[in-house]
């Protein structure tokens, strides 16, 4: 069984309510830090090796250690839980069912970092969920663990929820400051950073809800032993959120050790893929990170098994690997139409753009435009060219991620699938009501000679 740091408790009736949490040990890793300094606490973060969970992957102790800090100037956290990246879903499931965990690892954190004045900007579809933070945090309050003095260390911290309009693009951490600023969601030229000037200009820190809830365990069993969990960099455990044609789609804890087919085919795991059929694809990573084919998913081009880890996944570039990024498993099995999931994807990011950049704003259309051609039998040869290039010009050239995150999954697909998209401009009747299958996706990659 796989060691469980985040969701130990989460099978606990009433686990959300403040006295349940505390009976089962909550808040003692808050009380442990507040004995602390700032710096050790920092150094612990540092330690503990721990990679944002939000998609990106940066080192949290890093990235902390960034944050200007100009005398007489308030600073900010602001978490990250907009969770608009398609495939994504454990952000929830933790504010859902242990909010006071992530008001926990605000509380350490927000001290850490000198942060008396915190906020939690959530995704305006998880329409639910902000009532439940809202009663947590006034538990915590009335409980002592926030407010004034809290446990008459001096240090004070008021934690707010605020409510998203339900933007892709806010997930990105400069436009969800605009927006929390109350303005138009649109990412800011960087530099300055948010860790030099983020919310109201003041320096700030966005981090994303699993990111700060792996802060308690961290001070709990301490930053070394943390290290100790996984492999190399990939230190520690992460939330994964299972999805597609699997047996048991869920939210998973893993240690980063367990390999691709395990995670996939085990049953403490996925459970295999349902029906009984045949693996043909899978996007790790949430929507955005490339999609690989069964093939250079449970292998490496070395012939060597791909791990749940960072490094793994990312084993061969883009060229025959993915990333990691959210952790959003989304499993495709042989019925499933790479065509028309792209096209879809594309169809979400031309939505999502905030319309800043010309690169992203013309972009995405146009690419969705094209995919829809192509899958409804309408296509030519020359359109799957026009793609690559089309993808090509907009990765890079936007002021924010969005670009990117448009532009790799197209990539990805013709790099991988282009025999599919052929498929569908030279049979542009069939593939109306047949889909493309197969093919050689799920063979195995002969092992690569080492000395070769």
């Amino acid at each position: 069984m796989s060691k469980k740091l985040l969701l130990k408790d989460a099978h606990i009736e009433g686990i959300r309510y403040f006295e349940t949490y505390r009976k089962q040990g909550g808040y003692t890793a808050a009380e442990k830090a507040l004995k602390m300094t700032p710096d050790e606490i920092l150094e612990e973060v540092k330690v503990s090796g721990l990679r944002g969970r939000g998609g990106a992957g940066f080192p949290t102790g890093m990235k902390w250690s960034f944050l200007a800090k100009p005398e007489g100037v308030p600073r900010h956290l602001v978490v990250n839980a907009d969770e608009s990246e398609p495939g994504t879903f454990k952000d929830r499931y933790l504010m859902e069912f242990l909010p006071h965990l992530l008001i926990e690892g605000m509380l350490i954190s927000s001290y850490c970092l000198g942060s008396n004045t915190s906020y939690i900007y959530i995704r305006g579809e998880y329409s639910w969920i902000p009532d439940i933070l809202e009663e947590a945090i006034e538990e915590a309050k009335a409980a002592g663990f926030l407010g004034k003095n809290i446990l008459g260390t001096g240090f004070d911290l008021e934690i707010y929820v605020q409510r998203g309009g339900g933007a892709y693009i806010c997930g990105e951490e400069t436009a969800l400051l605009e927006s929390l600023e109350g303005k138009r969601g649109n990412p800011r030229l960087k530099p300055p950073f948010p860790a030099v000037k983020g919310l109201w200009e003041r320096p700030t820190v966005v981090n994303n809800v699993e990111s700060i809830a792996a802060v308690v365990p961290i001070i709990d069993i301490t930053g070394a032993e943390y290290a100790k969990i996984g492999v190399g960099r990939s230190t520690g455990t992460k939330l994964i959120s299972a999805c597609g044609n699997i047996n048991k789609p869920g939210v998973y804890e893993i240690d980063m050790t367990i390999t691709v087919e395990e995670f996939i085919y085990s049953d403490e795991y996925c459970g295999g893929i349902k029906d009984g059929k045949k693996l043909k694809a899978c996007i790790p990573g949430g929507s955005s990170v490339p999609i690989v084919p069964a093939n250079l998913l449970l292998r490496t081009v070395n012939g060597e098994p791909r791990y749940m880890n960072y490094e793994s996944l990312a084993d061969g570039g883009f060229a025959t690997g993915t990333m990691m990024g959210s952790g959003g498993f989304i499993v495709l099995d042989e019925d499933q139409c790479i065509v028309e999931h792209t096209m879809t994807l594309a169809r979400f990011y031309n939505h999502e753009s905030c319309g800043q950049c010309t690169p992203c704003r013309e972009g995405t259309g146009w690419m969705y435009k094209i995919l829809k051609k192509i899958e409804n039998g309408q296509g030519k040869m020359e359109d799957i060219d026009l793609l690559w290039d089309i993808q090509r010009k907009i990765e890079g050239n936007t002021i924010c991620p969005l670009g990117d995150a448009a532009a790799w999954p197209v990539a990805a697909a013709i790099r991988h699938f282009r025999d599919e998209f052929e498929w569908h401009v030279k049979n542009p009747e069939l593939c109306l009501t047949q889909n493309y299958g197969l093919a050689n996706y799920a063979d195995p990659i002969p092992a690569v000679e080492k000395n070769a």
